[in-house]
């Protein structure tokens, strides 16, 4: 039997499952706050965030591509007619994946909003030191470590000072019809943050599908590489995968995490529900279209959560839990690192055996 093949379609497999587990592990970004606002029903909000991630994936591959050729440099893997090489590049890649299906599995359990994208990254970057392969940290601090910090910042920014201006404007207007207006404003803010969900978090896995096709040597088999300028590109199979599994896993829940931020943060209402959500989608599309960049749905929906709450009073944010999220997004990237580099000495030494 090829081993190749077999980790080929054991890094599908487990990217998929990756991918379902980003869709339950982050299914309350998208959600939470109708939710807890009874804008939607629980069931109906997933149905349509699942909808909605589904179109999402399909809209492009630009976060995709800064996934499969921006974290790590696997290309003397892929390049390599050797077998034996090729095998290590799908080694790494199969870790990365462990590494950021493990802490995804252990935030999920805390019920602590961690990003799924952060964990990804930090497996890359983990099995590629591990490895000793070439990490390209001028794009991952361009293209991740700016984002993650500046994502949040704008969010909670943004967030906080639309808020205050809509509390302005509909300052004599009638406070439970105007509610009532938002919480159904807050279908479409809903829908446009799941839709951003789908935008940002499934292109990542079809960009570790793509960086497994290429280092099993499939790339030309599925023409990954345009023959003309060499860009890379994401067979339609991979698109419908990947939207397929996130989808499944948005629809099956995340009930713990969406406690965590509908109602432990702060106690919201529908305006400030629309607010946070419709902020969190702009920022989603602005760094999925504009910059190409994988940021993360959960840092930006809960600092936009935390901007319009502190329009109320600071004290009405629970900063304690907030502080509890703040630590999870800083261990990510090193945790997920941690496990993925722990598990490519594990799965190198068992193959090479």
């Amino acid at each position: 039997m090829d081993l190749n093949l077999v980790l080929v379609v054991l890094v599908i497999v487990i990217a998929l499952g990756f991918d379902y587990t980003n869709g339950f592990h982050d299914a309350a970004n998208a959600i939470a706050t109708s939710v807890s606002t009874r804008a939607l029903t629980p069931r109906v909000a997933l149905l349509m965030a699942a909808v909605m991630n589904i179109i999402g994936a399909l809209l492009g591959t630009e976060v995709a591509k800064t996934i499969g050729k921006g974290i790590i440099d696997i290309s003397h893997f892929t390049a390599s007619a050797d077998l034996a090489m090729q095998r290590e590049g799908l080694v790494i890649v199969l870790a990365a994946l462990v590494g950021a299906v493990t802490w995804n599995l252990i935030t999920w359990w805390f019920g602590l909003p961690s990003s799924s994208s952060h964990a990804l990254i930090g497996g890359l970057v983990g099995a590629g030191l591990a490895s000793g392969t070439t990490v390209l940290w001028g794009g991952i601090g361009a293209q991740v470590i700016v984002p993650m910090f500046l994502s949040p910042l704008i969010g909670f920014v943004v967030s906080y000072l639309l808020m205050k201006v809509l509390l302005a404007a509909f300052a004599r207007f009638a406070y439970h019809r105007t509610m009532r207006r938002f919480r159904i404003a807050q279908t479409i803010s809903a829908a446009a943050m799941a839709l951003g969900h789908g935008l940002q978090d499934a292109q990542k896995t079809m960009g570790v599908i793509v960086m497994a096709l290429v280092a099993g040597g499939y790339g030309a088999h599925h023409d990954i590489f345009d023959p003309v300028t060499n860009e890379m590109t994401v067979p339609l199979w991979v698109k419908l995968a990947a939207a397929g599994a996130i989808s499944l896993g948005t629809y099956s829940g995340g009930w713990r995490i969406m406690r965590t931020l509908g109602r432990k943060m702060i106690d919201l209402d529908p305006a400030r529900g629309f607010v946070a959500e419709t902020v969190s989608a702009c920022v989603l599309y602005l760094s999925a279209f504009a910059f190409h960049a994988p940021i993360s749905t959960t840092h930006t929906i809960t600092s936009a959560i935390l901007g319009v709450g502190a329009t109320r009073r600071l004290s009405a944010v629970r900063w304690g839990v907030a502080g509890n999220i703040v630590i999870a997004w800083f261990l990510t990237l090193p945790a997920a690192a941690a496990v993925a580099a722990i598990i490519f000495v594990i799965i190198h030494a068992l193959v090479a055996v």
